[in-house]
């Protein structure tokens, strides 16, 4: 608590609501950096052909579910 002390934060419930912030803060961004992480493997599958076309993997589901074509 030497924050409270050097007159940073006004008492220790202040320091422990920063703590909080800061810690979801960088849950929050690393599960950002997650998402992008597969967003670009997403992307660097396609450059390299390790894909299905959307219509290819909608008709699939389409199939399996009995759905018609226009769902």
């Amino acid at each position: 608590m030497a924050q409270v002390g050097r007159g940073r934060f006004r008492s220790p419930d202040q320091v422990i609501t920063e703590a909080l912030r800061r810690f979801r803060q960088q849950q929050q961004e690393a599960e950002e950096a997650l998402a992008f992480e597969g967003i670009y493997q997403g992307l660097d599958d396609m450059r390299s052909g390790r894909g299905r076309p959307a219509d290819e993997v909608f008709d699939g589901i389409r199939r399996e579910f009995n759905l018609p074509r226009d769902a």
